[in-house]
């Protein structure tokens, strides 16, 4: 613990205006007072409530006057009946709008902060929360979309899900108090498709000897992914090693320069082996080393959009482009998930299934809500990601959502028929949040100029990142293209796919045998 103190001490010498807002303000204590605050109007918001308190609770302040709320959707899985109350009150308060995000969770845009306690209070008879999704806070945990269904599971991670939010959600003593934000995810399938590498803290199913359990990863990031701590945790001590890494954080976590207090930055200070063995002092486990990773299988998708999950039952993916969704539409999957006695399962790229009966599949795929997305069933959609971009982010450089869609259609419209999987993930700025490093082909919003020297939307090009098998970053291809230009370029890359891949080959296992010149 001493090397953990040294490193904490070198970064103490001042804190940053954030942790000051800490020391007097208590987010709890504000809540009681929350519907005279929205009752007197947005004008009497005050920076301390934009840049702390709110935010504690997932309320977010925008550059036009109305608020966005992030809610929490845990595992990703929602049910029909939250899915119907999340889908009224986007229909009714916020536009008609809903986004999907990269954590499982849902974001509800064009609120009016008047609006803000009813709408609370009608999540809350649902079981839904909002609390902790913003600033300093351990953000939704993330799992498989699958987790807990037939062939794909080894261990059911959404109850561990549960137990893991039971020791901070609505706690005080958690509110806001960390260091800095704190992603979790823990993955108990045969496939990677939560980007599970890239969280702070990351449980990865694993076999040692007899056992199923779980290897340890720590202090990913965006553009970071996350170490092997060389420990293999058995299933009934996840809890205790979770309460073990948010503690020494929280205890030793930089304070300071905002930009460089994630976990990530703790561990390079100190090295993750000296972490580690933190974490068996505060825990008393005699860890084995770390077991064999079990989720090595790609999950691989053909232009029908039917996952079979066992004999009986399957998933069907709706492609919501840019995770772009509305509340009329949220409320026609959740009546289409009760009429067959279905799940609904949010994704990280973006997207929703609704898993159900194999004899309910032909309903679910002739319903209206399948027509309405049936122009993005295909593999330029698929597995898109793509942040909120100028729109709606104020750090956005272009509007990457509409960007990824144009070049999705521009693709789709050259190769009609083309089936594989083609990761695209946009990021609007180089905050990264899009996880561009992480996908097939990338791209991170820029400024350039086009060939007449005037300045316009640009993307710079990344390519070959991993996130399913292994974790491995992108490499830049391109830097600085206009947007149209990229398109070409991006063309000949899914050209060489389709005429060079073998049989079955996902790009990610089609770049790992070719290697690409500019």
């Amino acid at each position: 613990m001493e090397n953990l103190q040294e490193a904490k001490d070198l970064r103490s010498g001042k804190i940053n205006k954030i942790e000051i807002l800490k020391e007097t303000n208590y987010p709890l204590e504000f809540y009681k007072n929350f519907r005279d605050i929205c009752s007197a109007g947005v004008d009497n918001v005050t920076d301390i409530h934009k840049d702390f308190l709110l935010k504690c609770f997932g309320i977010f302040h925008k550059s036009d006057g109305l608020f966005m709320l992030r809610v929490r959707i845990p595992a990703g899985q929602l049910e029909p009946v939250q899915a119907l109350a999340i889908g009224g009150v986007a229909k009714e308060f916020g536009r008609d709008y809903i986004d999907i995000t990269t954590r499982q969770q849902i974001e509800l845009r064009y609120l009016a902060l008047e609006d803000l306690p009813e709408i609370l209070e009608r999540l809350k008879a649902f079981g839904i929360t909002t609390l902790q999704t913003g600033i300093d806070n351990f953000r939704n945990i993330v799992t498989s979309s699958f987790d807990g269904l037939g062939d794909f599971n080894f261990i059911n991670c959404s109850t561990i899900i549960k137990e893991m939010q039971n020791i901070f959600l609505e706690k005080e003593e958690w509110l806001g108090t960390l260091p800095r934000k704190f992603n979790t995810g823990i993955l108990g399938t045969t496939v990677n498709d939560c980007n599970i590498y890239g969280q702070d803290c990351s449980f990865v199913v694993a076999k040692k000897d007899d056992l199923f359990g779980f290897n340890l990863y720590l202090g990913g990031k965006v553009g970071v992914q996350a170490s092997d701590c060389g420990i293999f945790i058995e299933e009934k001590d996840v809890l205790i090693v979770y309460k073990a890494v948010i503690n020494l954080f929280k205890e030793f976590g930089f304070r300071d320069n905002r930009n460089k207090n994630r976990l990530h930055f703790l561990l390079e200070a100190v090295g993750i082996e000296m972490f580690t063995k933190a974490i068996k002092i505060y825990t008393n486990i005699d860890f084995k080393s770390s077991g064999e990773i079990l989720a090595t299988n790609e999950l691989k998708i053909n232009n029908d959009c039917i996952v079979k999950i066992d004999d009986e039952i399957s998933a069907y993916l709706f492609s919501i482009p840019s995770g772009i969704f509305s509340g009329s539409n949220m409320i026609e999957a959740s009546k289409l998930a009760m009429e067959c006695d279905g799940k609904i399962r949010l994704s990280v790229e973006q997207s929703l299934y609704i898993v159900v009966k194999n004899d309910c599949l032909n309903k679910i795929q002739n319903s209206t809500l399948a027509n309405k997305y049936a122009s993005y069933q295909n593999i330029f959609f698929r597995n898109m990601i793509s942040c909120a971009g100028t729109k709606t982010c104020s750090f956005g450089v272009i509007d990457s959502k509409e960007l990824a869609i144009d070049m999705g259609s521009f693709l789709h419209n050259e190769f009609p028929n083309l089936e594989g999987k083609i990761r695209f993930y946009w990021s609007g700025c180089p905050k990264g949040c899009g996880i561009h490093g992480v996908g097939d082909i990338g791209f991170e919003g820029c400024k350039t100029k086009d060939e007449d020297g005037n300045r316009c939307d640009g993307v710079h090009i990344f390519i070959g990142g991993q996130a399913t098998k292994e974790a491995k970053e992108a490499t830049i291809l391109y830097k600085a293209l206009p947007v149209e230009s990229a398109k070409e370029k991006v063309k000949e890359l899914v050209l060489n796919y389709q005429n060079d891949r073998c049989e079955n080959e996902s790009f990610e296992e089609f770049h790992l045998r070719v290697t690409y010149g500019k």
